[in-house]
């Protein structure tokens, strides 16, 4: 049988199509692939991004913003030397863009001016930390993308 070039046409977009078809249902149906949402309720955290705004200029203004730091303990997040920590309230989340399961938040109690997350409780690797956190009656909120 000879093979004309309308032939061979056909059949390399048969094969293309069949290329592609491949990936698009691999990746619907693979596990490994998550295509979940970030957050369920997406159209509430938007209607809430005006006020993170707010929160964020807020912190700017500061004198001096938190920062974090590694330690052989742990991740510690360090407030301002210049506030009174009895008056410190707010809640740190710590969000893992690969792992929804490692994902975890815990309320701002400060004996001193440094919050400590323990080691055990992060993976190696990129995470999300947001911190919003009041200091008499006002607002601020602190966002960074970190490799620990």
């Amino acid at each position: 049988m000879k093979l004309n070039w309308g032939t061979g046409i056909v059949l390399a977009f048969i094969g293309f199509i069949s290329f592609i078809m491949y990936f698009v249902i691999n990746m619907n149906t693979s596990k490994k692939y998550n295509t979940s949402l970030v957050t369920e309720d997406y159209y509430k955290a938007e209607l809430e991004y005006q006020n993170d705004i707010d929160k964020e200029t807020n912190a700017k203004n500061l004198e001096t913003n938190i920062f974090w730091k590694r330690t052989e303990q742990g991740l510690e997040i360090c407030f301002p030397k210049s506030m009174d920590i009895n008056q410190i309230t707010g809640k740190v989340f710590l969000y893992r863009p690969s792992n929804e399961h490692v994902d975890f938040e815990t309320a701002i109690s400060l004996s001193n001016h440094n919050l400590l997350i323990p080691d055990k409780r992060l993976l190696d690797g990129r995470w999300n930390i947001k911190v919003d956190w009041q200091y008499r009656g006002k607002s601020y909120l602190y966002k960074k993308e970190i490799v620990y």
